[in-house]
């Protein structure tokens, strides 16, 4: 099936043949659906806390938290393109004349370009724009006076203008203030330093970027860290890293058949947010806050925000705590049965850790050394926000290929929605993910886990794609929240609505939670 060259080129992407031949298996029988036993609902896998319980996990955390090596990672790579779909359809159809003004006009609703238009003045990106198009020799409001909006819309995606098509989420301002605007990656500056900083004042990121846009990346933290290191009183620790040619992927056309480009070269694929498991594995971190790079909103609604991520983190810090104490003990040469009853009360009651029948008729040794392997592994707690219709996957009790049945974040396409009993369980949910986490990465002894062995290889996605004209399927690994960490100690807590404000296109920032004013 391969060639020479086809050898050459797979090692030195860092695949090994062994990798690939799975790929190649996994087009060919593809992936199962996940098994739902259940939805996760207040009550049943899914905590809720009142303010009295929630300030003080937060105040736990606040007195804890110092001791330990913090750190936030946030997933950046995403290009924004998306955020301008319908901004792009117009450049290309708009000709200036009545009738295209009159059916520009006509349009309703706050995701169309005329909201967009109507409302460009509030935008964090105004000065630039305006800038941009004087740097041409035109004026923004004459422009918009004689309905010259097509230029508007250029100047603000293409090169000539601000590039916004072509830059990352994180380079783009989201939110002004009466001193300056702010990119959404310094928005994560100002979070970082209200919940990551350690007893020296540390605040460490980390941001998985592109190749093609880290230098900027850079220049943008360079320009803006000593503002916010004066302005908070820290020091900020910042890195980046970019997604490993290691774990791309092989496609395949329809047929299953390695899919190749016009020259003749095998096509790979980057392996999706799943890939960055990776990433994480190698940072100098034992708990790790991630949060994707658009879930942000200005200074006034903080608060919240930085409230529960250190309620989640205080209720993280407790329970390793517990549970590695459990573990030290379960080391020595004995220890009593009512301290075995003790850890298996606790990891049902406090881990939603589900115990077979199996394991009440295990031996005395046999127990112990099943509580090791259940309490030795990674822990995430995920916040979740009651769903209001937005896309995208929930918290689910779901039965693996063992038959064990765990808590898991569980995205759309993963589900078997052609099967009635699994639709019936998927109607009862309640909640969504909005990538609100916070993990603990570093065993009882303060060991990395090896992250590699708990992930759930059987959980990827296949896609259908199309290069060259040609169609071809694309294979993505186990999510990062999803199959990535499927083998993760889960636990999901309730968090407020407010704390959850992605950017999926460029209208949502004029939504009042991100506006100032």
């Amino acid at each position: 099936m391969f060639n020479e060259k086809d050898l050459r080129q797979i090692e030195e992407k860092g695949i090994s043949r062994q990798q690939i031949g799975q790929q190649l298996e996994n087009f060919k029988q593809g992936f199962p659906s996940a098994q739902l036993t259940d939805a996760a609902t207040p009550g049943n896998g899914l905590r809720v806390f009142d303010a009295h319980e929630i300030e003080q996990l937060a105040s736990f955390y606040d007195h804890h938290s110092s001791k330990h090596r913090l750190l936030k990672f946030v997933p950046a790579s995403g290009a924004a393109t998306r955020m301008f779909k319908h901004l792009f359809e117009f450049a290309e159809s708009y000709d200036g004349s009545d009738e295209a003004v009159a059916k520009l006009q006509s349009q309703k609703g706050t995701d169309s370009v005329w909201h967009f238009l109507q409302n460009i003045h509030k935008y964090a990106f105004i000065d630039d724009l305006r800038q941009a198009l004087k740097s041409d020799g035109y004026d923004l409001d004459a422009l918009l006076q004689q309905k010259k909006y097509d230029v508007v819309v250029k100047h603000l995606l293409e090169d000539k203008g601000l590039g916004y098509a072509n830059l990352p989420k994180g380079l783009l301002k989201f939110h002004q203030y009466e001193e300056n605007s702010r990119r959404a990656l310094e928005e994560h500056l100002v979070e970082g330093a209200h919940y990551v900083a350690d007893a020296d004042g540390v605040v460490q990121l980390h941001f998985t970027v592109s190749p093609e846009h880290r230098a900027r990346f850079e220049q943008a933290v360079a320009q803006a860290v000593p503002e916010y290191e004066k302005r908070y009183g820290v020091k900020y620790q910042i890195t980046f890293s970019e997604q490993k040619p290691s774990t791309d992927t092989i496609a395949v056309d329809m047929e299953n058949q390695p899919f190749r480009d016009a020259n003749g070269k095998l096509v790979f694929r980057p392996g999706g947010h799943g890939a960055l498991i990776e990433n994480l594995k190698d940072l100098n971190g034992d708990i790790i806050f991630i949060k994707n790079i658009d879930n942000i909103v200005p200074d006034r609604l903080k608060e919240a925000t930085h409230l529960y991520k250190k309620a989640i983190g205080g209720l993280l810090l407790k329970l390793k705590a517990q549970v590695d104490e459990y573990l030290r003990q379960l080391e020595k040469a004995s220890i009593s049965k009512e301290r075995i009853d003790e850890m298996v009360a606790f990891a049902k009651k406090e881990l939603m850790l589900q115990m077979t029948g199996e394991f009440n008729n295990l031996s005395y040794d046999a127990k112990r050394d099943e509580l090791i392997k259940l309490l030795n592994r990674p822990m995430r707690i995920a916040g979740m926000v009651k769903n209001e219709g937005e896309p995208g996957g929930g918290p689910f009790w779901v039965k693996n290929e063992k038959g064990e049945v765990s808590l898991q974040i569980v995205e759309a396409s993963q589900m078997d929605t052609k099967d009635s009993k699994q639709n019936e369980i998927i109607s009862k949910a309640t909640h969504f993910n909005p990538v609100d986490l916070v993990c603990s990465v570093r065993d009882y002894r303060g060991r990395s886990f090896d992250l590699h062995h708990h992930i759930d290889a059987s959980t990827g996605f296949i896609s259908k794609k199309s290069k060259d004209g040609q169609d071809l399927k694309a294979q993505e690994l186990p999510g990062l929240w999803n199959g990535a960490m499927a083998d993760w100690i889960t636990l999901f807590v309730e968090v407020p609505i407010e704390t959850f404000n992605p950017v999926k296109t460029v209208n949502d920032l004029l939504r009042p939670q991100h506006l100032n004013g």
